[in-house]
This record gives structure tokens, C-alpha cells and sequence, in this order.
């Protein structure tokens, strides 16, 4: 048996997440599908390194799956992509050892959220179109951020999680004209964290929160939190990063 890593792009817009449901379209069920395919009808297990929701895009998500194919990597790649539809594809694929993970093994994640505020229409199913925001109070709410802290009240509500701890390595907001990105990398996600995080900063640019209140709920982590969570089709996994040695 042979494990092999693979980086998957995908439009979000039209799944129902990354993880396998019973009913709903997945883009790990879709690629088991393919999988099984190649593999004479037998069942082959793909493990992802983030779950995304449903419509969350990704351009650099990371997976891996053992199989036993004669096929060389170039080849599996193309075996896969052939029996995808043309929202997902598989973009490389390679032979790793047996003890990599994609989603253990995984040291950072990287996400982009991005903004338009010039109401491009074109661009809605990629970008959250919102009015011209105030990019200096953004990037204050976005330095709190850094470093180690309990994420606990911008997150879904999971008792099954050991701790919600989460070690953020870059929050920044950049405009580029009427597109506003905001990357942040950090050591893992909860789960609707990025959302929480941008629909409340947004909410503080406008005006309609307070700075202290953002902080507070960092000194205080609460469950079950009413705070303001951004749509999910402006937000792009983008990379996965693994330690070489």
C-alpha cells in the first residue's frame, strides 16, 4: 500500500462542505468517488487537512489517501481529475511516507478572506460585497489577534474539543483599490472561527461595536457568543504548511 499527499483546489460555492455527509454534495465524497473508480469499485478513505464549510473555497487544501496503483503520480493525478467534475481538481499529487497526515502532520494553516467595496456585482459569489471600510480600525482589531489565546467565544460551540486554544501567526488587513484581503495564519481553526473573527471586525469598523467589547471577549472567552459572522464564499483556504524534516 502507498499513501500519497494531494493539493486540491475547489469552488466551494456549489458543496456542502469538505466532510462526507449522507445526503448533500462533499468534495471528499467527490473525490472518494473518483477514487473508487480508479480502484475497481472499491472504497478508498481521503483525509483532509481542513474541514471547510459549505461554500468556503480552497486553492491549496491538503489531503492524503493509501492506494495501490501501478499508475506513477502524474498519472493518478490526471486518473483523478478525470473522473472529477470541473469544480474540483487535483493539482499535485505525490508519494509520501506512511506517517504523514494531512491534517496532523499540518504545522500552519493559511486563510484569505476577501472584500470588494466598489458593490462589483460579478465578483459576489467570491468576495463579500459591504460599503468602504475604515482599513486602519480593521487592522487594530486585526493585531489583537497575535499570539496564543482562547477563541472560545468566536467559535462554534463544540464540548467534544480538548481546548480552544489557537496560536495566530499573521492577521493583517490589506486594500488593494476596492479589494480588502485579510490573511491570517495560525496553528489550527475552530470551527466558523475566520468568520466570527471578520464579521466582527467588520461590524467594528462600521461603527456598530466596540473595540473594548472585542478585547473584552478575548479576557473572557464566553460559549454560545451573539457576535457577527461573514458570509462563507469570501473565504479561501490557501495553504497548508508541513515541517520538512
Amino acid at each position: 500500500m502507498k499513501r500519497y499527499k494531494v493539493i486540491v483546489q475547489y469552488d466551494g460555492l456549489a458543496f456542502n462542505g469538505w466532510q462526507t455527509q449522507k445526503n448533500g454534495r462533499t468534495i471528499q465524497g467527490e473525490i472518494e468517488l473518483a477514487l473508487s473508480k480508479i480502484n475497481k469499485s472499491k472504497n478508498v478513505r481521503i483525509h483532509g487537512a481542513g474541514r471547510t464549510d459549505t461554500g468556503v473555497h480552497a486553492t491549496g487544501q491538503v489531503a492524503h489517501f493509501d492506494l495501490e496503483t501501478s499508475l506513477d503520480s502524474l498519472h493518478l493525478k490526471d486518473a483523478i481529475n478525470g473522473n472529477l467534475s470541473d469544480d474540483i481538481r487535483i493539482m499535485s499529487c505525490e508519494q509520501v511516507s506512511m506517517d504523514f497526515h494531512a491534517r496532523f502532520s499540518a504545522i500552519r494553516r493559511h486563510y484569505n478572506y476577501r472584500i470588494r467595496t466598489d458593490g462589483f456585482i460579478l465578483d459576489r459569489t467570491y468576495t463579500w460585497i459591504v460599503e468602504p471600510v475604515d482599513i486602519t480600525i480593521l487592522n487594530d482589531a486585526a493585531d489583537i489577534l497575535i499570539g496564543e489565546h482562547d477563541f472560545t467565544s468566536f467559535s462554534k460551540n463544540n464540548e467534544d474539543l480538548e481546548h480552544h486554544r489557537c496560536i495566530v501567526y499573521e492577521s493583517i488587513w490589506k486594500a488593494e483599490n476596492q479589494l480588502v484581503n485579510y490573511s491570517i495564519i495560525a496553528n489550527r481553526f475552530l470551527h466558523h472561527m475566520i468568520r466570527y473573527l471578520v464579521g466582527t471586525m467588520i461590524e467594528i469598523a462600521r461603527g456598530n461595536y466596540k473595540m473594548e467589547d472585542f478585547i473584552y471577549l478575548f479576557n473572557n472567552p464566553q460559549k454560545n457568543v451573539h457576535i457577527f459572522k461573514a458570509p462563507p464564499h469570501g473565504l479561501v483556504l490557501c495553504q497548508i504548511d508541513y515541517d520538512k524534516t
